[in-house]
């Protein structure tokens, strides 16, 4: 069936409503997105068993259609099947299975988090350390057409078992680093003024807000004596230093930001994120070696009530961190995927970083910046 060549896709969001008569079953845990409290220890429902495997699935939730039922169940078990015969290509699958990180697998008719958002799967903590239970949104199946289609559902709910190895992870996580600015005196411009800018200005700019608000860090303490990838290649190099491969991913890291100031294809393809970095919305751009997560990057944004005040015009900003994962190579459906020619990012050029880090900014800074999504980057730190 060739499953490892099949890609691991998470669950989307589900985003169009739906019409049956289906309960809405409000999952009081939080999401991959939002936090809030975490889940009771077990969902009561209907208990069905998946061959092979000691964790029960339950059919929870009340209004349920027969045939929804029975086909949403059906489905869930045979993707589950799947998975169990291909252990050998789902790494996390197989590591969660091993290590019982797994208390249940629910089937809802809709889950949705505290915040009222509808997710496809949801992994919520449980009372008991380093056990989690999976949520399914058998809505959610029938819209992105994944019932009877166990094989399709395998390789999402594959995708899935990152949430349930990180949520399920209770050891003590490595702080971030706290890094001071200058809030009142970053010389933070408005879209207007972004607008009038020649490319010169543009990097004269970004240059002032890097010496007292934008700040590119090892934010996860993570590449102290680290290598470092060759450019244009996966040869790693130790370094000279214990420090070598900071400076390094720092160099480069600023040399793509002053890219897209200078390039006009920044100005033309991804001017949302020439703005955010010129009018005060990127608070950071970190660099990390973060071997837990298979993502190549994250933007995460404070929500609105932790808002700053930046800059003599005195602008409050909801503080977004981009953090790039330099030991990943990007997901086939990353906006910057075509770009990165199948490389870490690590091994990238400035010129190809740079438009990693757009992209990234062009397609999430504006949802993200709505939904206040909190800053979790050290819940990504290695051990």
């Amino acid at each position: 069936m060739g499953f490892c060549r099949i890609l691991l896709v998470l669950g989307l969001l589900c985003t169009e409503p739906w019409s049956g008569a289906l309960s809405i079953a409000h999952a009081d845990h939080s999401g991959h997105a939002a936090p809030g409290k975490d889940a009771a220890d077990d969902s009561t429902g209907t208990p069905h068993v998946i061959p092979g495997m000691t964790v029960p699935l339950v059919l929870a939730g009340a209004g349920w259609q027969p045939d929804l039922a029975d086909a949403a169940v059906r489905t869930v078990s045979d993707a589950f099947t799947l998975l169990l015969q291909h252990r050998a290509d789902f790494p996390r699958f197989d590591e969660s299975l091993n290590r019982n990180l797994l208390r249940q697998v629910v089937i809802e008719p809709r889950v949705l988090n505290r915040d009222g958002q509808e997710f496809t799967f949801l992994v919520a903590r449980t009372t008991t350390p380093g056990r989690v239970k999976l949520l399914i949104n058998a809505a959610a199946l029938q819209a992105k057409d994944y019932l009877h289609h166990p094989d399709r559902l395998a390789t999402a709910l594959a995708g899935e078992f990152q949430w349930v190895v990180s949520k399920a992870d209770t050891a003590p996580k490595v702080k971030t680093s706290i890094v001071e600015r200058d809030l009142k005196g970053a010389p933070i411009r408005n879209d207007a003024e972004i607008a009038a800018m020649s490319r010169e200005e543009r990097g004269q700019a970004l240059q002032g807000l890097i010496e007292t608000y934008l700040k590119t860090v090892d934010e996860q303490k993570s590449l102290e004596a680290e290598a470092y990838y060759e450019e244009g290649t996966t040869t790693v190099v130790r370094p000279a230093q214990p420090d070598s491969t900071v400076k390094r991913y720092d160099l480069l890291v600023r040399k793509a930001l002053h890219t897209i100031m200078q390039d006009p294809w920044f100005v033309e393809r991804t001017p949302q994120a020439v703005r955010s970095l010129l009018n005060g919305k990127i608070w950071t751009v970190a660099f990390a070696k973060i071997d837990q997560r298979d993502w190549a990057t994250r933007t995460r944004v404070l929500s609105e009530e932790k808002a700053v005040v930046v800059g003599s015009a005195e602008r409050r900003i909801q503080p977004a961190t981009v953090l790039i994962n330099l030991h990943r190579r990007a997901a086939a459906d990353d906006p910057f995927a075509a770009e990165t020619k199948g490389l870490p990012m690590g091994a990238l050029s400035s010129e190809q970083l740079a438009k990693v880090i757009a992209l990234e900014i062009q397609q999430n800074i504006v949802e993200k910046s709505m939904t206040g999504h909190v800053l979790q980057d050290a819940q990504t730190a290695p051990k």
